[in-house]
């Protein structure tokens, strides 16, 4: 450890240099779409595993972190989006039971669109997923499988629907979801 300097009075006192740092490495691009300082680097958040007496505070801690730290963004809007049409449909579950539902027609209109914007969002989530779900069996964890290519012969892997295609499926199912709920109004 290196000696403290003198003791100066309170007027005198400057403020100390600080040794060489060194300068914060390169951002990196991760696959998921987030930036990352260093790669390597161990996470700043604390990597503590639960024991079986953690009070559920912990646990919904424990949870939250991870979820936080493992989940991509891309994916996190999808949730923040699906908890919305969630309150959405409480909503208007709750005027219909409270205020009346006298336009009935209006009512199912609304809930059945919130409640069918949730499935067609939730479709999208599992779709462009980058990993399977933790209880998943063996053969469900498996993304790929193999066919003949029927000009060259050669073994070909297919791979699972692409994001462009699972968006563009979500978004033609949403406008007939909701040309169905707007004609159902009238």
């Amino acid at each position: 450890m290196a000696k403290k300097p003198a003791a100066q009075s309170p007027a005198t006192k400057t403020a100390a240099p600080v040794g060489a740092a060194k300068p914060p490495p390169p951002a990196t691009h991760k696959p998921s779409g987030s930036i990352s300082s260093n790669p390597a680097a161990p996470k700043a958040t604390q990597q503590s595993t639960l024991s079986p007496r953690s009070s559920p505070q912990e646990i919904i801690i424990h949870v939250w972190n991870r979820y936080l730290q493992d989940t991509p963004s891309r994916t996190m809007l999808l949730d923040a989006f699906m908890a919305w049409l969630v309150v959405v449909g409480a909503v208007q579950f709750l005027y219909c039971v409270l205020a009346g539902n006298y336009p009935f027609n209006a009512f199912l209109s609304g809930f059945s669109s919130a409640v069918g914007q949730f499935v067609l969002t939730a479709s999208l989530r599992m779709q462009t997923s980058e990993r399977p779900p933790a209880g998943a069996t063996a053969a469900a964890k498996k993304t790929t499988s193999k066919t003949v290519d029927g000009v060259s012969g050669e073994l070909v892997e297919d791979r699972k629907i692409s994001s462009e295609r699972a968006f563009a499926d979500f978004i033609f199912g949403s406008l007939i979801l909701h040309g169905f709920c707007v004609n159902f109004i009238n």
